[in-house]
Formats: structure tokens, sequence, C-alpha cells
């Protein structure tokens, strides 16, 4: 049995999946927590690494691996290798002004001709805006800039040369400075941000690999295509609901969106993965969680026994700003309470909408850019929640596929090592039964939010 490795190098923890080559079967698995925050040593995500490959039995019978990782964040490099200061992670809204003034500066238009995106805070390039603006000290000191995901291969390789850094399309596509339809970096738009060139890792094909000791290591990916990969998502748009939310779909022609809703990312395979990212999304429960002082099974139950709509209680969720819509220092609300709805059933069924349906706002942005959503597979980790998957086809107004639980993201990692392993992207089976929800839409529900959500932006806007 040849078996290969796929990794989730994720915002919250570090996850490792072994499986065989050809049948795809789970051999064992292990993981390891990152700390919280929005910036981090990466040396966290390495140590979190051996962590997790003790967990799942080492890996010296494995040919071939792979790692799929957050996406976005900047790690800066010097001329020895070093890391300059803690990474800045997608999740920093700190770069918001540096976002407006790049989009200021040359007009959303221009960008989406360049990169398919509009810049928002969690793009590399505006976290490179910021440190050259708040922090020149650590700016001149920048030899090279990197991934997360980069930074974790070149690590793992014993590298210390910068030239030895490696990427691929996907991830490179949510620098802000890497254009997926000719795949080469636009080195004016690197130097706008931070003021000079830097080294920047050689981005490999879909089925490149690189050498690991005696195994070989693919490309990787962004956390969402190594997803995309591993739910085999080849004919439905896909909802993933983890610490951020974000919906996307397999296309043969990169987005060109210029309002900065979805954004034109590329995928792993040689395509593109138009995307549309929110912040608020499991986080959001995990709170709701917190505040009524309940288990997420005791949530899920409370939001299904109260009524579709809550009886008019609406909760706006951005709770850490948002990023579609781009309100990075937005808040979130409670609205439309009344002494009929003032239950702790009601809460729950309105936190449970209120993150649908800012989902639901990002499925609609990807069909006015041309998909077609005629169903949605859902994954993440509240995809679990029985909640969620009652209500997410109301609410989306489409039949919704739930794959069975898994690290996809991981999955999709092991796949690409099979594929540079073997010379073919395998056609594994999930692990276990897929579940089908398809509900009666409740376009009342999104109404009432759409008015609630602009009624509490608009209050906070003037106060």
């Amino acid at each position: 049995m040849t078996l290969v490795a796929g990794v989730d190098s994720s915002t919250q923890s570090c996850k490792v999946v072994i499986r065989d080559a050809v049948s795809g079967a789970l051999v064992r698995h292990g993981s390891a927590k990152h700390p919280d925050g929005t910036e981090v040593d990466p040396a966290h995500w390495e140590r979190a690494f051996h962590e997790a490959i003790a967990a799942a039995g080492d890996i010296d019978d494995v040919a071939a691996i792979s790692i799929g990782g957050q996406q976005h964040g900047a790690v800066c490099l010097d001329d020895d290798g070093n890391v300059v200061r803690p990474a800045l992670l997608w999740n920093d809204t700190r770069s918001a002004a540096a976002a407006s003034a790049l989009v200021d500066e040359l007009g959303a238009s221009a960008w989406v001709d360049a990169t398919g995106s509009v810049p928002v805070a969690s793009f590399t390039v505006t976290k490179l805006r910021w440190i050259a603006e708040h922090e020149p000290k650590h700016a001149k000191r920048i030899a090279a800039v990197c991934l997360p995901h980069d930074w974790l291969m070149w690590r793992l390789r014993g590298s210390r040369s910068l030239d030895e850094l490696v990427t691929d399309r996907s991830d490179a596509s949510g620098t802000g400075y890497f254009d997926s339809v000719t795949n080469t970096y636009r080195r004016d738009l690197l130097k706008r941000a931070l003021g000079r060139d830097v080294t920047l890792p050689r981005v490999l094909r879909p089925d490149e690999s690189v050498a690991w000791g005696s195994r070989v290591m693919g490309p990787g990916a962004g956390d969402n295509a190594a997803g995309a990969i591993g739910v085999d998502a080849r004919d439905s748009a896909v909802v993933s609901i983890g610490t951020s939310g974000t919906a996307y779909v397999r296309s043969a022609v990169s987005a060109r969106d210029t309002s900065g809703s979805v954004a034109g990312f590329a995928d792993a395979t040689g395509a593109f993965l138009p995307l549309v990212c929110t912040l608020n999304a499991a986080r959001v429960l995990d709170a709701a969680c917190t505040m009524l002082n309940i288990s997420h099974h005791e949530l899920a139950s409370l939001a299904l026994s109260a009524p579709a709509g809550a009886d008019g209680l609406v909760v706006v969720p951005y709770l850490a700003g948002e990023r579609t819509p781009n309100l990075p220092t937005a808040t979130g609300g409670v609205l439309g309470m009344t002494l009929e709805n003032s239950s702790p059933a009601h809460l729950a069924r309105a936190v449970v909408e209120g993150v649908l349906c800012g989902l639901a706002d990002a499925l609609d942005a990807l069909a006015a850019n041309g998909a077609s959503i005629s169903r949605v597979s859902l994954v993440g980790g509240a995809a679990a929640s029985k909640a969620v998957q009652a209500i997410a086809s109301s609410v989306f107004g489409v039949p919704v596929v739930v794959p069975p639980p898994g690290e996809y993201v991981a999955d999709g990692a092991a796949r690409q090592a099979a594929w540079v392993l073997n010379g073919k992207l395998p056609d594994w089976p999930l692990d276990g039964a897929t579940i089908v929800r398809e509900s009666s839409p409740t376009p009342q529900v999104r109404d009432r939010y759409a008015q609630a959500r602009s009624h509490w932006l608009l209050r906070t806007t003037n106060s």
C-alpha cells in the first residue's frame, strides 16, 4: 500500500490525514492547535505540524505530502530567512485603510483587470502597505514575502535560501499582486504597496512537485481551493462555514467583479474559483453558545424549536467587522426584539438565520457574476449543526447537500499529493453517506434580514 498525506494548516489548527494513494481509504489522522489571534509567530505552525504528525503515527511510510493552508496572510523574511515580525493573518483588519487607499490610487477596475480582485483588508498586498506605513523599520528588513503554506513547506524542506520558496497559483491569487490568467506576479503592485521589489515564491504547476528528502511534496493550495478538491465539488457551489464563511464555485474563467464582492481566485487544478468570503461564520454560533451558556447541540435544538423568521427577531452577525460587504469596523446587532420573541429559542434561531443570510448574499453575488447555483454543498465545522442543515436550504432557496463530516482541506491536499505521485488526480469516494436537505424557500427571512441589516448599518454609521 502506497500512502500519501494531506495537511490543513488552518487559522485555528493543523490537521493531518494519511490515505491510501489508490483507493483514498483513510489510514490514520492527527491534529494540533494553533494559538488564537490575528497575528502569530509562524514557528507555531511548524510546531503544530510536527505535533499533528506525531498524533497521526508519523509519516515515515508516506511517499508524498501536500499542504493546504490559510490564505492571504503576510509572512515577511529578511535576507537570512528569519521572520521579520509575527505574520499578519487574513482576519487582521488593521490594514482596512491601506486597502481603501490602494483601491483609490488605481481604481477598482484597474485592480480587477490586473489581478481579478479588488483588494480588501485580508489580502497580502494591503498588509504590506500597512507595514510600510506603520512599521518602516520592519519594512526595510523585508527581503521576501510568502504565505503561510509557502513558509511551512520551505521550513519543512530545510531550506534557507529565499530562492527556494515555492507556492501554488490558488494561494498566490489571493495576494493582490498575482495575475492568475497569465500566471505571473504583478511586481508593480507589490512595489506600490511595499515601496520596493522583494523575492516572491516560485509558482508551481498544479501537478508539479518538489523534493522533501525521499518524499515528494505537492505545490499545496489555499484552504478553499484544497477544500474544493477534497469535497470534489465539480457541479455545485460550496458554502463553507468555518472560522470564516465562504461561498465558491469552480469556473473555467476568472471572475471580474469591480464591486469587490467576488474575488477572482484560482483553483488548484488549473481553473478558477470565484469566491465570496465573510468574516462571521461559525464563531457567531460560538458566541451565541457563550451568551446563552449552552452547548452547540442545545443551540441547534433551541433554534429548531422556534419558527422561521424567529417572529421578527433578526441578528446582524458582524461580530468581527465584515469582509463582504467590506465593513471592517462594523459591529453586530439584534433587532426587532419584542416581548413575544425575547426568548433563548428565538435568539438561537435568529443567530443561525443571520449567519446563513450573510452566506445567501454571498451566493447571490456569485450568481450575479455568472455562476449557476442549482444546489449547494455545505461543509465546514458548523455544517454538522442540525439547525444549520435544516435551515440552510430554506434560506438559500436550493437543495443543500451535506457531505459526511471530514477534513476536506486536508483531504484535498492528500488528493493533490496522490496526483503529483501518480500523475493523475484520483477520484476517491467520500467517507460516508451524503445528506440531502430540501426545504420550502423562506424569502421573507431574507427580506427581513436585508431590512434589519440596512437599518443597523445606517444607525451605526450615523452614530
